[in-house]
C-alpha cells in the first residue's frame, strides 16, 4: 500500500480548519435534512447544494466557504456498506481520489443521519489506501465513547475494506461494481460558495 496523501480529514474537520484531535472526542453524528437543504454536523449547519436519491442511497454536494484548500466536497452515503464515499475538490493539486468514512446510515423519513466510527480510509486511485484516524478510535474507546463490540466490528470491517480496494487494484468502481453499484460524480470545479446547484430530491 502506498504512503497516504498529507492531509486526512473529515469535511466537519475540514470545514472548520482543525486536523484530528488525539484527544478523545464524542462520536460525530450527521444529519441531512432534505427538503431544507441544511448539513448538520457537530460544527454547524451548513447550506447543501444538491441532494439527490439513488437506489444505493444519497449524493450530496456543497461548496465549502473561505476555505484554504478545498473549494466542494461531493459525497454518496450508502446505507448497505456502512459507508459515506467522499471526493473533494481542491483549489490546487488533489491530495487523494477518495475519501471513506466508516459510518452506521440511517433513514428516518427526509433525514438521513450519519453516525461516524471514527476510522476513515483515503483511497489514490491505481495506487493504493491507508487507514487513518486509528488514534481517534483508540481515545474514544478509553473515554467510554465507543463499546468494545462496536470498535471491534468497525476494525475488523476496515480490515476488510482495505483487503477488498487492494484485491480490485486500488479501483473504486471495480470494488463498487463487484456489489452491484456504480456512482456517479459531478465536476465541482467550477463551484464557488455563493453559487449554488438547483436541489435535486
Amino acid at each position: 500500500m502506498s504512503p497516504a496523501p498529507r492531509h486526512h480529514e473529515s469535511p466537519e474537520a475540514a470545514e472548520a480548519g482543525r486536523p484530528s484531535c488525539l484527544q478523545p472526542e464524542r462520536p460525530k453524528i450527521e444529519k441531512h435534512y432534505l427538503s431544507r437543504r441544511e448539513h448538520h454536523t457537530n460544527t454547524g449547519v451548513r447550506q447543501v447544494g444538491v441532494y439527490q436519491l439513488h437506489q444505493h442511497g444519497l449524493y450530496v454536494a456543497r461548496a465549502f466557504t473561505d476555505h484554504p484548500r478545498i473549494r466542494a466536497w461531493q459525497a454518496h452515503l450508502l446505507p448497505g456498506l456502512g459507508l459515506q464515499i467522499c471526493r473533494y475538490d481542491f483549489h490546487g493539486q488533489r491530495e487523494h481520489d477518495y475519501y471513506l468514512d466508516l459510518a452506521t446510515v440511517a433513514v428516518r423519513g427526509e433525514v438521513w443521519e450519519l453516525h461516524d466510527h471514527y476510522l476513515d480510509v483515503l483511497l489514490q486511485s491505481g495506487a493504493g489506501v491507508r487507514l487513518v484516524d486509528e488514534d481517534e478510535l483508540h481515545a474514544a474507546g478509553r473515554a467510554g465513547y465507543v463499546t468494545p463490540d462496536l470498535r471491534r466490528r468497525v476494525t475488523a470491517q476496515a480490515a476488510v475494506l482495505l483487503s477488498e480496494l487492494e484485491a480490485h487494484g486500488f479501483c473504486l468502481d471495480a470494488y463498487l461494481a463487484a456489489r452491484n453499484m456504480a456512482l456517479t460524480w459531478q465536476n465541482l470545479s467550477w463551484l464557488s460558495a455563493d453559487q449554488r446547484l438547483e436541489c435535486q430530491v
